[in-house]
């Protein structure tokens, strides 16, 4: 997943872009916060400066460094605003979190007023580029610009801000109300009968004995997955499908609510109308054929998968397949017993050849090998005592390229899936290097394979983020078009399931056993096996964003009701799911979820490059210079069609789809 710290819309300014670290070099440079009162003056001090910053740029005339001196503004928020922004997510003291949140919002108070600055956006009409990496540069500043307001009648335009400032507030309140949650639920040894016991032996109990799990993901997926009991499963999934609850769906209506006037401001139709145009798909026309194209390519394959888990279960309970009804919670639990009964691929069996640790040298050794980029870790006070930060340095020549902190381990109040944060971004010019944090929920005792291609994906975006070499900081990574931004994580995940890929895990763990060659020739098979179903649900969840954004006043809960009650499973009644989906209330992907599937169109057409070696240091070497290193620079169809020598297009995808 790719993160972003943002207000309403997407804007020209770093602060909405990404978080930072406070230093300008390679290494640990993260600022520590003792307390709550200590955030607060930092954020004061950073407001202020900034404040006289722009006083500064205000009085510039519009020559040939306008466009340098308007990237150092954003390079200067980007380190005031964004490393209290990013500790909402992962800072354990709830007062320092609270603290944060606060901060960010006047930041995005602050940003939603600069993006309409009259005195800027003049002056950045009359700037004369020198070249196309300059031109794109001022095309985008000025989009920023109009996007924000700034050419809006008075009136409109006061609107607009309003509705930045309240959208931003929003968008953190949905994200806090699912991250400081802290769900616990109860169950009896009897009733986690199938699940490894080193998920919840260690858990703590209640009054009564009984064993209190989360619904993070290293305790969720296990229980789904295994639990023999179905009631365990169904409560579980309840659980997650239930986040946020009914202030999360009052918040998420006002949110779709708020997004729509906003784009009515601008003359669009919908909010999505809004967005789309300013991505790579182009459109909200273009967005619906595409899911309207993936639909038909995944729906034979979901009822197939389905009446094939409906019959295991049928078998499983000695009850006649005709009357046996498949259950939301029944899915996961019968495709894991499908994979080891067929393929003999049991999930678990994966831990003990992928200690988490080394599976995280392991995802850095194949950036070593394929990117030409080693990390080493470097001694840093942090957040949190599991959090270590590492500096990326180039192979060849030795230059200190980037930092990267990592935080592997689920605590409670953590952000609890997988993210990476861009938190600063490249900026040649000025020898501005970048810096990301990694942050996953891992489990201590070992990753299953699945585990490690979500490590390898969000390693990925760490290392887009990591390469990036633009000449303005607000080209780098984290401004590449939305719906091209999950390709280079996408792409790599595919590589945990080449034996050869595997093989580099011997030099970063001598120790470890090595995996068996026939365990991935059958995870590979395997994997493929409930495809149509895993397609079906990201199609629902693309659709349903979209819809949501560009219906007139929908009722979430209504619609998501309606939209799932008419897929095959049906609806999974009681529960409220889009109260706890954070993509469609905050970032970059309120009517982008499509993003996902758009993304891996170009992610499985960027693969077809590196053929039988993924590996190949020469072809690595090319992606590493033509996509990652350019970031914004250029359109992503350019810099997708300068690595691969043609045009790019959706065959194999859809090849993959419809094997």
């Amino acid at each position: 997943m790719r993160h972003v710290l943002s207000s309403a819309v997407t804007l020209a300014v770093a602060f909405v872009g990404a978080a930072a670290t406070a230093a300008p070099q390679p290494g640990p440079a993260f600022p520590v916060y003792a307390n709550a009162p200590a955030v607060a003056v930092a954020c004061d001090a950073g407001l202020a400066d900034i404040a006289a910053r722009v006083g500064r740029l205000e009085k510039r005339s519009a020559d040939a460094g306008w466009l340098a001196a308007w990237d150092d503004l954003n390079a200067a928020i980007e380190d005031s605003a964004s490393p209290v922004s990013f500790l909402e997510n992962v800072h354990p003291d709830s007062a320092v979190r609270d603290a944060a949140q606060a901060c960010s919002q006047r930041w995005t108070e602050f940003g939603s007023s600069l993006s309409q600055n009259e005195a800027l956006y003049r002056a950045l009409l009359r700037v004369r580029p020198r070249d196309a990496i300059d031109r794109a540069f001022l095309a985008y500043a000025r989009e920023g610009f109009e996007d924000a307001g700034v050419s809006l009648p008075p009136a409109a335009r006061a609107r607009a801000k309003e509705l930045n400032d309240r959208i931003g507030e929003l968008g953190r309140q949905f994200d806090a109300r699912i991250r400081d949650a802290n769900i616990k639920l109860a169950f009896t040894v009897d009733e986690l009968a199938g699940v490894p016991e080193p998920v919840w032996k260690t858990k703590p109990r209640d009054a009564e004995g009984r064993i209190l799990l989360g619904i993070d993901n290293p305790t969720l997926r296990p229980v789904v997955d295994r639990a023999d009991t179905a009631s365990t499963r169904e409560r579980m999934l309840r659980a997650k499908f239930s986040e946020g609850g009914d202030a999360n769906l009052a918040v998420l209506a006002e949110l779709v609510r708020l997004r729509q006037e906003y784009a009515r401001l601008f003359g669009m139709k919908t909010f999505a109308d809004f967005q789309m145009r300013r991505r790579m798909i182009g459109s909200t026309e273009k967005a619906q054929r595409f899911l309207g194209e993936v639909r038909g390519a995944v729906t034979a394959r979901e009822l197939r998968d389905l009446a094939e888990l409906r019959e295991a279960k049928a078998r499983h309970l000695g009850t006649p397949p005709a009357t046996t009804r498949l259950e939301r919670w029944d899915v996961a639990y019968y495709t894991e017993r499908l994979r080891r009964e067929r393929y003999s691929v049991d999930q678990e069996a994966f831990r003990p050849y992928f200690p988490p640790e080394e599976s995280l040298r392991f995802v850095m050794k194949i950036a070593e090998r394929m990117l030409g980029v080693r990390y080493t870790p470097v001694a840093a006070a942090l957040w949190h005592e599991d959090a270590r930060a590492f500096v990326a340095t180039d192979t060849r020549t030795g230059k200190p390229l980037a930092t990267l902190y990592v935080d592997l381990y689920p605590r409670d109040a953590k952000f609890g899936h997988a993210a990476v944060w861009s938190l600063q971004g490249s900026a040649t010019r000025i020898g501005r290097v970048p810096q990301a944090a990694l942050v996953v929920n891992l489990d201590r005792k070992g990753l299953t394979l699945g585990e490690l291609e979500t490590l390898l994906h969000e390693m990925g975006h760490a290392l887009h983020n990591n390469l990036s070499a633009t000449r303005y900081m607000q080209q780098s990574d984290n401004y590449v078009q939305w719906d091209f931004g999950e390709a280079p994580s996408q792409m790599l995940e595919d590589w945990v399931y080449d034996k050869q890929v595997l093989k580099l895990f011997a030099e970063v763990c001598a120790a470890c056993p090595p995996v068996p060659d026939e365990m991935i020739d059958k995870a590979r098979v395997a994997r493929d096996f409930g495809k149509g179903g895993r397609f079906a649900f990201q199609l629902l969840l693309a659709s349903y964003d979209l819809a949501l954004y560009t219906q007139e006043s929908p009722d979430p809960l209504g619609l998501w009701n309606e939209m799932e009650g008419a897929t095959p499973l049906g609806n999974f009644a009681g529960t409220r799911f889009p109260a706890g989906f954070a993509h469609i209330a905050s970032g970059g992907y309120p009517a982008g979820y499509y993003g996902y599937l758009w993304s891996l169109v170009v992610a499985l057409d960027l693969r077809t490059a590196f053929g039988a070696d993924r590996l190949d240091p020469v072809v690595g070497a090319r992606y590493r210079q033509t996509v990652l290193a350019r970031g914004r620079e250029q359109p992503p169809g350019e810099l997708v069609r300068h690595f691969l020598g043609r045009e790019t297009n959706s065959r194999a995808f859809f090849d993959y789809l419809a094997r």
